[in-house]
């Protein structure tokens, strides 16, 4: 692996493991000096996607389509599970998942056309699923709102999960949508602490921020939810009740929870950034991680991946469900509908465009 490094301010990880698919990697030179090695820029690049619309039979997951347009994220979530996804591509889970950010430029595009074919039978598709569809650079590039717009031609139902309150600039299509009871939109919320976020989550909109956006979206008719997620034994698992309340004040109607995953790399990723801004937390927190893993760091097993399994599963499972009476919202996600599904311009001139 590569010499550990110190915190990067605005990174959520330090350095580049090895990627588990490639037989070379490199490692820094510890003969230069700090202050010669900047914190690395991030860097787009063209990602020529022939599909947009990933399918996925996890019976854990909750949604069957997904659509990403962007693979990688900025925000640098350092326990994302999306990581490890990102050596599929040649890059470390590392800093390369938070710094080299691919775009599926046409996205819009490829998605109209697969809502336009008449094999496609219409569906909630979940608007994330991998990576933020409203990361910095969506500010930019506006991907997401042009997929959003697509949504709304088509009146096809579409949940979506994000950290950022960019989620608010497109509320007049979301809201559009909601007429149709064709949208969900859920704020994931880890933490109250600002310091924490900042550290865990180092480009996400801050947690007051989340709380606002759920507000916004609330009064504007968007059915929202709120995602505690990852739920991390040890670090943040005593805030679930006051997330949860924070969240209904706000105008959540729902609420979920995930436990901390880490897929191959990273968990020794994660060990790392704790032991660097929590370390006398860090070894409790892996003992109990262990605990609900079987004794390892992850369980990939469904039913057991996202909530884990023993006496400490059970404590938090039952403090989120204390948590969700307290504040008075539900543990059930609305359900979307596909009655308002249209074809604009007509099944047949469609029909003979597939052709």
């Amino acid at each position: 692996m590569e010499t550990e490094q110190g915190p990067i301010r605005g990174r959520g990880a330090s350095g580049n493991p090895a990627n588990r698919f490639e037989l070379i990697h490199y490692e820094r030179d510890e003969t230069v000096a700090e202050d010669e090695s900047p914190s690395p820029a991030t860097h787009f690049y063209r990602d020529h996607a022939r599909s947009i619309l990933t399918y996925n039979d996890s019976p854990d997951v909750g949604f069957e389509v997904s659509i990403n347009p962007y693979r990688g994220c900025e925000h640098g979530c350092i326990y994302c599970y999306a990581r490890p996804t990102h050596e599929y591509l040649g890059f470390s889970a590392g800093l390369d998942f938070e710094t080299k950010i691919l775009v599926k430029e046409d996205a819009p595009t490829l998605l109209r056309k697969e809502l336009a074919s008449a094999k496609w039978q219409p569906k909630v598709v979940s608007l994330s699923g991998v990576t933020d569809p409203y990361q910095p650079i969506e500010r930019r590039l506006q991907l997401t709102r042009r997929c959003l717009e697509v949504f709304v031609e088509f009146r096809n139902p579409v949940g979506i999960v994000t950290k950022n309150h960019l989620i608010c600039r497109d509320i007049d299509l979301l809201s559009e949508l909601a007429q149709h009871r064709a949208v969900a939109a859920f704020l994931s919320i880890t933490t109250l602490d600002g310091e924490l976020a900042r550290r865990m989550e180092p480009r996400a909109t801050q947690p007051a921020g989340r709380l606002t956006a759920l507000s916004e979206l609330a009064r504007a008719g968007v059915p929202v939810g709120v995602l505690v997620a990852p739920v991390i034994p040890g670090l943040n698992d005593h805030e679930i009740p006051a997330i949860l309340e924070a969240a209904a004040k706000a105008g959540a109607r729902c609420a979920g929870y995930v436990l901390l995953r880490l897929p191959h790399g990273l968990g020794p990723l994660f060990e790392q950034w704790l032991r660097q801004h929590y370390p006398e937390r860090c070894d409790k927190v892996l003992a109990r991680l262990r605990d609900m893993r079987g004794g390892a760091m992850y369980d990939p097993r469904f039913g057991s991946r996202m909530k884990g399994t023993g006496v400490l599963a059970e404590q938090i499972a039952s403090l989120f469900a204390l948590g969700c009476r307290r504040a008075g919202i539900g543990s059930h996600f609305p359900a979307l509908s596909t009655a308002a599904f249209r074809r604009p311009g007509g099944t047949q001139r469609l029909l003979f465009e597939d052709e």
